[in-house]
C-alpha cells in the first residue's frame, strides 16, 4: 500500500483546485472538492459552505455530510451564525468551545451541539476585501485550528475563491460580447433597411431611419424587427 506525507496531501488538494483555472469546470465539483480536501488535511469532522447567489442571498452550495448541511441551513433561517459573520465582515470567526458561547448565536449553538459539533472555524471566501461566501469547519471536539491548519485551510479557500471569480468574469465576459455583437448585427440590419427605404421611398438616409423607428415604437417592436420585416419585403413605407 502506498502511503503519502501531509505535504504531499496538501500539494495535491492543490493540484485539485488550481486545475480548475486552466480546464473546463462545475462549480459544484469545485466546491465540494474544496470542503472534503478541508476536513481530509485541517482535523475537522465536518464542513459546510455557504455562497452568495446574484441576489447577495447566502445559499449552501457544499457539505461534507448531513450534519453540516443542517447546521449551515439553521444558521441561514436565523440568519445568525459563525459563518454568516464571516460573510459579513469577510473576516475569520473561530468558537474554540460552543458550549461556552454564553447567548451568542443561539440558534446557532443549539443546531451544532445537537449535531455533535464543539468547535467551528468559518473562513470567509474573499479576494480584496470583497466576500463571497464562507466556509465551516466543524470539530467533534472544542479547541482551535493550529496556526499552520488555519493558514492551510484559508489558502485552499482563497484558491476556490479565485477559480470562482475566474469562472464569473469568463461568463460575464462571454455576456458582454454576445451582447456586443448582437448590437453590431443589428446594426447591419437597420443600416440595410435604411438604404432599402431611402431608394424605395425616395428620401434621405435621415428621413428613412425615422421612418424606421417611428414605426418600431407605434407598433412596440424593435428596431432590429422592423428593419427584418424591411429586408424581407413584408413592410414598406
Amino acid at each position: 500500500m502506498v502511503t503519502t506525507t501531509r505535504p504531499e496531501r496538501i500539494s495535491a488538494a492543490f493540484v485539485k483546485l488550481t486545475s480548475t483555472l486552466v480546464a473546463p469546470y462545475d462549480i459544484l465539483e469545485l466546491l465540494n472538492t474544496l470542503v472534503e480536501q478541508s476536513v481530509n488535511l485541517l482535523g475537522a469532522a465536518q464542513a459546510g459552505l455557504l455562497l452568495a447567489d446574484p441576489n447577495g442571498e447566502l445559499q449552501v452550495m457544499a457539505s461534507t455530510s448531513e450534519e453540516s448541511q443542517i447546521v449551515e441551513v439553521l444558521q441561514l433561517q436565523a440568519g445568525e451564525g459563525p459563518c454568516i459573520d464571516a460573510y459579513k465582515t469577510a473576516g475569520v470567526v473561530t468558537v474554540d468551545d460552543i458550549t461556552t458561547m454564553k447567548g451568542q448565536w443561539p440558534a446557532f449553538q443549539r443546531a451544532a451541539l445537537d449535531q455533535g459539533f464543539r468547535s467551528v472555524h468559518a473562513i470567509p471566501m474573499r479576494l480584496h476585501g470583497r466576500a463571497l461566501g464562507a466556509m465551516g469547519l466543524f470539530g467533534g471536539t472544542s479547541g482551535a485550528l493550529s496556526q499552520e491548519d488555519a493558514a492551510i485551510g484559508q489558502a485552499l479557500t482563497d484558491v476556490a475563491t479565485i477559480a470562482l471569480l475566474q469562472e464569473r468574469s469568463l461568463r460575464e465576459s462571454r455576456i458582454v460580447n454576445d451582447q456586443l455583437q448582437r448590437a453590431l448585427n443589428s446594426r447591419i440590419t437597420i443600416e440595410q433597411a435604411k438604404g432599402v427605404i431611402s431608394h424605395t421611398a425616395g428620401v434621405d438616409m435621415s428621413e428613412a431611419f425615422r421612418r424606421l423607428r417611428n414605426y418600431a415604437r407605434s407598433h412596440n417592436q424593435t428596431l432590429h424587427d422592423t428593419a427584418a420585416q424591411v429586408l424581407d419585403r413584408t413592410l414598406d413605407f
